[in-house]
């Protein structure tokens, strides 16, 4: 199988020159035609004109010399003319597939797994320009998915390994005879299946999120009264660590066109999130507000920030701050969030001023309108 750069050669380029030089050849013939039969009749009728006259010899004698230096003129001309086009279509061909066949080579290395590749910009043209930077854009997407994807399986494999190991230490125990029985037995084996099974469900929550299979019922609501709700659910949580909640309603009639359970389900992983990252003593606030084309849900914590490095990616599948985390968060909330928001038509940001400096979890939704969005 040829390279793409000799198959672009002998493909593009080989149907640009033959394309060209067809052009220049018709276009010589049909000159050649014309002024073969124009010119003649032409100059026939310029004698005619001559004062005085021509007489019948001298006259067939000035139109045969006409024709003769017409057509070595003519013949001259166009062999010049097509020589000089043949160059410039050689030339043309040869710098506009030299850019296709350098994308044919870099989509082959892409295809090998070699996300580095980039192209450079062509100076062809927008078009081209615009192609080349819509390839390196997706050179570079692939790049983060490929080390999304490692990334996700060493997370993987990392959250599996403590409540396997776990499970296997108590099984090895109960194979040996030593005695594995009572409550605190099965209060660590009931802990660690609950981790697998949330590992499980929050893997196949993400998927489904990004896949837009979720199943979505959106309706009018008051935001504020989500945000009540999940305070409510939360408030134990956050009193059993010592968290003061807080619950920030000002404007009323904040509506949005939205499925209550999904948005909830936002608001409480990000709950989970800041109530994770918050010491005790600290403080997180949910509050609700509006800007002139969306309504604003935020969930703002006092604990231990976001280094401005990692914010880009906090809402990444397994991406997790390496800020004292407790092991009881698999990575994926944030993602699930992002998915049901952008399911919502809306969008989620975060905003830290740096460690020790606290977190600000915003989600934009549009205000409701006269009609529901359609199921997702």
């Amino acid at each position: 199988m040829s390279s793409p750069k000799r198959s672009a050669r002998g493909g593009i380029a080989g149907r640009l020159f033959t394309a060209q030089t067809l052009v220049v050849l018709v276009g010589g013939l049909t000159l050649g035609l014309v002024a073969g039969a124009v010119g003649p009749a032409l100059f026939h009728d310029h004698l005619k004109q001559v004062p005085g006259g021509v007489d019948g010899q001298t006259a067939q004698h000035v139109e045969e010399a006409y024709v003769s230096a017409n057509a070595i003129s003519l013949a001259i001309s166009l062999a010049v003319a097509l020589a000089a086009a043949l160059a410039v279509s050689a030339y043309v061909a040869r710098r506009v597939a030299r850019p296709v066949s350098e994308l044919a080579a870099a989509a082959e290395d892409i295809a090998k797994g070699h996300y580095d590749t980039r192209v450079a910009a062509a100076r062809l043209g927008q078009e081209f320009d615009s192609l080349a930077g819509s390839f390196n854009a997706m050179a570079a997407r692939l790049a983060d998915v490929e080390t999304t994807r490692r990334r996700l399986l060493a997370d993987v494999g990392h959250e599996l390994r403590t409540p396997v190991a776990t499970i296997e230490a108590y099984v090895d125990a109960a194979e040996d005879g030593i005695a594995v029985t009572g409550e605190d037995t099965w209060t660590v084996l009931r802990t660690q299946t609950g981790r697998l099974r949330r590992l499980a469900e929050d893997i196949s929550a993400v998927s489904r999120a990004e896949e837009h299979q979720l199943d979505v019922h959106p309706r009018r609501i008051d935001a504020a009264e989500i945000v009540n709700a999940v305070a409510a659910a939360a408030a134990p949580r956050a009193r059993a660590k010592g968290v003061q909640l807080r619950v920030r309603t000002g404007e009323a009639n904040l509506d949005i066109n939205a499925d209550p359970e999904r948005i909830g389900q936002v608001l409480t992983n990000l709950l989970d999130n800041a109530l994770r990252h918050t010491p005790p003593g600290g403080e997180i606030s949910l509050s609700t507000d509006r800007t002139s084309d969306a309504v604003r849900l935020s969930v703002a914590d006092t604990g231990e920030g976001i280094p401005a490095e990692h914010l880009p990616h906090i809402f990444e599948r397994f991406y997790r701050v390496d800020r004292n985390h407790d092991g009881s968060g698999s990575g994926i909330g944030l993602a699930v969030a992002r998915a049901i928001v952008d399911v919502h038509k809306g969008r989620i940001e975060a905003t830290s001023d740096g460690t020790g400096t606290g977190a600000t979890f915003t989600v934009s939704l549009p205000p409701a309108r006269d009609t529901a969005p359609g199921r997702s």
